[in-house]
């Protein structure tokens, strides 16, 4: 079944809401240098190397994209998580690796 418009943008909206909790609450516990900025459907993370990582919704395809210092993945809804669709990775847990090499924290999802 097709996803509509408004379940895509309320599925975003949760991991985005979700990680920003996640990654809030590791800058508590590890004192971790991450500027986090929200703007509409785009969410950056920048680390104290200043490395960054961009996730963003495309509308259109009804994804999530995430780029990172090793390339960009696109992610789409199936079965209750969001799969690259390229390596069929999970989002969750690929963005917690993902944070984890460039900016060296710890995040539970």
């Amino acid at each position: 079944m097709k996803m509509t418009d408004t379940e895509f943008h309320h599925r975003a909206d949760e991991i985005f809401e979700a990680l920003e909790t996640a990654i809030e609450a590791a800058i508590d516990e590890q004192e971790a240098d991450v500027d986090i900025e929200r703007s509409g459907g785009v969410v950056y993370l920048e680390f104290e190397n200043r490395s960054k990582i961009v996730i963003n919704t495309q509308e259109p395809l009804h994804e999530i994209w995430l780029a990172t210092l090793t390339g960009g993945y696109h992610f789409k809804f199936d079965n209750g998580q969001w799969f690259d669709s390229k390596n069929q990775c999970e989002f969750k847990q690929f963005v917690i690796e993902s944070i984890a090499k460039q900016g060296d924290i710890t995040i539970t999802l």
